[in-house]
């Protein structure tokens, strides 16, 4: 099932360059585009809408103004060109809060998070976790002019390579643009677990370990020192850890 998505901006150039970096999005499906608060009240009452990429400043009432009148609203990412009203969105829980101009690159960060949040909510977000388990979950990794799908289950292990990681699978290595920190958010605690300061493992791959390291795939991967105790308490609590 698509994600519907519902852009709301004043300025025609900014809803351009959304539309742009949604349709590169196989999963998303653009249910409308409006230019201010009313037209897009509208859409939300006749089209399902999960989520709402929504500019602050626009005429008759701001975004902010807008999100605090409906009962129900949609998941919402706040586009604005205002660093000031990042404190004001937070307080109405968004998912993200992304400054113009907006790069794919962030772009994907922040529907990485409303995928996060959707799983976490346990709303029928489909695209991201699947009632059968975390085997259907995934998240978007760009690879040169790429955008690529990516199941977690897939994952093995991923490595850090200084402003870029390798994601290892069992078929292939991907090289994206990304900290370890950025994909440590991304990753759900139940299935991923940072091990060093340059690895992140797939609990449900681990074949072997030791005090110092930690085997998958046959490859062993070393224990950070100041990872270790974390490690530890988790591997032995036993029952994280399930053979692939």
């Amino acid at each position: 099932m698509k994600t519907n998505c519902l852009i709301v901006d004043d300025e025609p150039l900014a809803r351009e360059l959304m539309r742009n970096h949604i349709q590169k999005l196989d999963n998303f499906n653009i249910a409308g585009e409006c230019g201010d608060a009313m037209k897009a009240l509208e859409v939300l009452r006749n089209q399902k809408v999960d989520l709402m990429f929504m500019d602050i400043q626009m005429p008759q009432i701001t975004g902010i103004e807008f999100l605090k009148t409906l009962k129900q609203p949609p998941h919402v990412i706040i586009t604005t060109a205002y660093r000031e009203y990042a404190l004001e969105g937070f307080e109405l829980d968004v998912v993200d809060y992304l400054l113009k101009p907006i790069t794919f690159e962030r772009f994907l960060k922040a529907v990485n998070k409303f995928y996060q949040v959707s799983a976490d909510n346990h709303m029928s977000a489909e695209n991201y976790a699947q009632p059968n388990g975390a085997d259907d979950a995934f998240i978007y990794v760009k690879e040169n002019k790429k955008v690529l799908k990516l199941h977690l289950a897939d994952i093995l292990y991923i490595e850090g390579l200084s402003e870029y990681v390798k994601i290892h699978t069992a078929d292939k290595r991907i090289v994206t643009k990304a900290s370890m920190t950025n994909m440590e958010e991304k990753l759900p605690d139940s299935d991923f677990m940072r091990i060093h300061k340059s690895y992140i493992v797939s609990l449900r791959k681990i074949e072997a370990f030791t005090s110092t390291s930690i085997e998958i795939e046959g490859k062993e991967l070393p224990i950070g020192r100041s990872f270790k105790n974390r490690v530890a308490a988790v591997l032995h609590a036993g029952n994280s850890v399930v053979a692939s």
